[in-house]
């Protein structure tokens, strides 16, 4: 097995870099935390087919499979994009649910929901559980989103924006836009078949851990960056030894979890016996990476590294949220051990 990216993969992976890099910088995600997110970088995603990469070319899609995809959403990760990637081109998509903006949680468990924004290429769509415990049910997106694909018993349903009832709710990321979903209406039937709902489950975990990288290898990034420039004693705080051994420590974590998040977009891709078990290590280890990483940042960057004013805190709260989203890892924990036998 060959834990990397070929030429079409790796192109695929450095365009997206290159327009995250242009269009959603820190500032267009420090915005976000105020208001709806910024539509250019979502429409230009769209035009450059990320939004339909799974979905096949006779529907108006690339026909492409998730080892290209998930290089792109790694880097959507990285830029801590305030947009749904996830949801909308792993999730939805491949269920026949496009020209839409999706926000997905598909566990029949507590509420762990993933990111959704605007859309302009079509309404937003937001995706939770539903059911007799579902009110009150936090979703990303919710206050702004057009449209809601949510599970109905052990189905799924599209319901539009004036189907659900929303009540905004803060939490530690206020660009995700959460807020309570109760659905008043019958809505449109997805899917009924329980097969499909978990395999777009571990569709949403396998995004979640792409990003959870990303975002990893932005803070590290960062404070390689500013412990170059930061200086005491007349020499660069990265220079000494603790420094060091702060960041070494991330790095080892984030190459450990990047060969995972690669063989578990393979084993999805080629519906491999172990593909539930290779996203739940995928997401266990990724969640592990950007929280070793996000400690090592925030006490390398000192007092600064907690103000508000500092870009960490965008790239930070976000792998907080998402470390909890589609499955915290005592749930992925359980899930591995399960699936062999402890």
């Amino acid at each position: 097995m060959r834990f990397g990216l070929d030429d079409d993969r790796e192109a695929l992976r450095s365009t997206a870099r290159d327009l995250l890099a242009e269009l959603c910088p820190a500032s267009v995600v420090r915005a976000a935390w105020g208001q709806a997110p910024d539509p250019a970088v979502w429409q230009a995603l769209a035009d450059a087919g990320a939004l339909t990469m799974l979905v096949p070319p006779d529907e108006g899609g690339l026909g492409l499979d998730e080892t290209y995809l998930v290089p792109v959403v790694e880097e959507a990760g990285r830029a801590a994009l305030p947009h749904p990637l996830t949801a909308t081109a792993l999730v939805a998509a491949p269920l026949g649910v496009t020209g839409h903006t999706v926000t997905t949680n598909l566990s029949s468990g507590p509420a762990h929901a993933a990111d959704a924004g605007p859309n302009a290429a079509g309404p937003a769509v937001t995706t939770a559980a539903t059911g007799p415990n579902a009110a009150g049910l936090a979703v990303p997106a919710a206050t702004f989103a057009e449209a809601f694909l949510l599970r109905s018993g052990q189905g799924l349903r599209l319901y539009e924006a004036d189907e659900v009832d929303v009540e905004p709710v803060e939490t530690v990321d206020a660009s995700r836009h959460c807020g309570r979903v109760t659905p008043r209406a019958a809505g449109q039937p997805v899917t009924d078949n329980p097969e499909t709902v978990a395999a777009a489950f571990d569709r949403g975990v396998l995004g979640t851990a792409a990003e959870l990288l990303g975002l990893s290898r932005a803070m590290l990034d960062l404070t390689v960056a500013y412990t170059r420039q930061r200086h005491q004693f007349g020499k660069p705080v990265g220079s000494f030894q603790a420094v060091k051994h702060h960041l070494a420590s991330a790095r080892i974590q984030i190459e450990f979890a990047g060969p995972a998040v690669l063989y578990a977009a393979y084993a999805v891709a080629h519906g491999q016996p172990d593909a539930s078990r290779s996203v739940s290590q995928a997401k266990w280890l990724a969640g592990t990476a950007a929280a070793v990483t996000g400690r090592a940042a925030l006490q390398c960057h000192g007092a600064i590294g907690y103000t508000t004013e500092h870009d960490l805190h965008l790239y930070l709260k976000r792998s907080w949220a998402l470390s909890r989203s589609w499955g915290a890892a005592d749930f992925h924990a359980d899930r591995v051990a399960a699936s062999v036998g402890i």
